[in-house]
């Protein structure tokens, strides 16, 4: 049964929460220990509150996810899990991470409870309506750098680099989108209702649109934002970027991918790789630049 509410919290979707640490790290604090232990308890609490959400997430889908290839083998789905163990770890969860939040800031504790909020709306209604379900998937990944920004005290955080972050997870929700109706096909509509909505040449077309932004996002943010180095040395960073979205490009279009980004962020080597290489580059610029 433990292991059932394990999985069904998803310790794999908590990569997405080292997002957190956007603002330690471009804020020039990565080295201040008192600031790096918050942001690492920041990451604790904001992994607790987003399992939190797919327990919730699982419990409205069940029926639903039992009809998916893939998904009908999750706990709830599966009968695995008992949906009052679930209910019960819903709740609770949140009545615990929420005081601990406020020990480390009340904005960040705010936060938690936006995004557990909001995510609660995108389960029980939000999520079937189009476009609108993958903008409220984004504003996900803008709350996790936002709460970051208040636990660092940061003061040289640039703008852009929400810009950035919304963008980049525009596109990996149409590319979720996009996997979904290929994988499911004519029953796409009995597992999400948005899906019935979008269709392939949509989907491509609004994924060029925010690849060509997010890009150009980007380049705007290594040589404008006040907190960099003035050498523009942080422009050097911009072929790892290139190559990092060109690749999920790739792996969404040509292999079929895309459905789990944090399965495609844990399994493929030259994207991790690129990962890796972006992030050291980003130091040694905005540190040592």
């Amino acid at each position: 049964m433990m292991i059932g509410l394990l999985k069904t919290m998803r310790p794999r979707q908590w990569t997405k929460n080292v997002f957190i640490f956007a603002a330690l790290v471009f804020d020039k604090k990565l080295f201040q220990w008192d600031h790096l232990t918050r942001t690492a308890l920041g990451f604790v609490l904001l992994c607790l509150i987003s399992g939190a959400v797919y327990i919730i997430n699982d419990l409205a889908d069940a029926e639903k996810d039992r009809q998916h290839p893939e998904k009908r083998h999750r706990p709830l789905a599966s009968g695995q899990l008992k949906p009052g163990i679930a209910i019960v770890s819903a709740i609770a969860i949140p009545f615990i991470v929420l005081p601990l939040g406020a020990l480390l800031h009340p904005l960040f504790s705010g936060f938690l409870l936006l995004y557990l909020l909001i995510q609660l709306a995108y389960s029980l209604w939000l999520k079937h309506i189009v476009i609108v379900d993958v903008m409220i998937v984004a504003s996900g990944f803008l709350i996790r750098v936002a709460s970051g920004v208040f636990l660092v005290d940061a003061e040289r955080f640039s703008p852009w680099l929400y810009i950035c972050m919304t963008l980049l997870a525009l596109l990996i929700g149409f590319g979720k989108r996009r996997h979904e109706l290929v994988l499911l096909q004519e029953s796409a509509n009995a597992h999400r209702k948005s899906l019935q909505e979008y269709n392939l040449p949509l989907l491509d077309h609004v994924i060029s649109i925010v690849t060509a932004s997010t890009l150009v996002a980007y380049a705007f943010y290594t040589f404008s934002a006040p907190n960099l180095p003035p050498n523009y040395t942080m422009m050097l960073t911009i072929p790892f970027v290139l190559y990092g979205i060109f690749r999920y490009l790739y792996l969404i279009h040509v292999k079929g991918m895309g459905g789990a980004p944090e399965e495609i962020a844990l399994s493929d080597r030259p994207l991790q790789a690129t990962f890796v290489l972006w992030g050291l580059s980003v130091i040694v610029v905005m540190y040592w630049g």
